[in-house]
């Protein structure tokens, strides 16, 4: 972003990259928690209590991109599995606290999530369609890599 990071390893401390990630004025960056747990599964283990650390705005960003990476990731295991490589599946912490009923159609599941976010952030924003752009852009970027 052309800004000094105040510390130039934070992207060797996951917590702080996922926290100041979820915290940023900026929808894009924002948005960059979908792919960096779809490529970084891993990752996920700091989700809980980075999510505890944050305002009320930033913890229902992360609560919602982690959640709908998880969704992602199974609709596109293949597809990331063959750009990527075998990733560990995330575990699904928020669904429950968002407070939506899961099903076993992740399709669905990503609907549900929208239509949560939606009514939960009071903004006037296409969530699906979000969620969907995040691993869409993400995917074409490594097929390009692949290539």
């Amino acid at each position: 972003m052309g800004e000094q990071v105040p510390n130039e390893s934070i992207h060797k401390q996951p917590a702080r990259l996922i926290a100041a990630l979820a915290q940023s004025p900026e929808a894009r960056l924002r948005l960059s928690l979908i792919p960096l747990f779809l490529e970084h599964p891993e990752f996920a283990d700091y989700v809980p209590s980075v999510a505890t650390r944050l305002d009320p705005a930033a913890r229902l960003v992360l609560k919602c991109y982690y959640t709908a990476a998880v969704w992602l990731q199974q609709q596109h295991r293949n597809q990331l599995k063959a750009l990527i490589g075998n990733k560990p599946s995330l575990v699904d912490y928020f669904s429950y606290e968002i407070g939506y009923e899961i099903s076993n159609n992740s399709e669905e599941n990503l609907k549900s999530l929208a239509q949560r976010h939606w009514l939960l952030s009071g903004a006037q924003v296409n969530w699906l369609g979000t969620y969907q752009h995040a691993v869409q852009v993400m995917l074409k970027g490594l097929e390009l890599q692949k290539a």
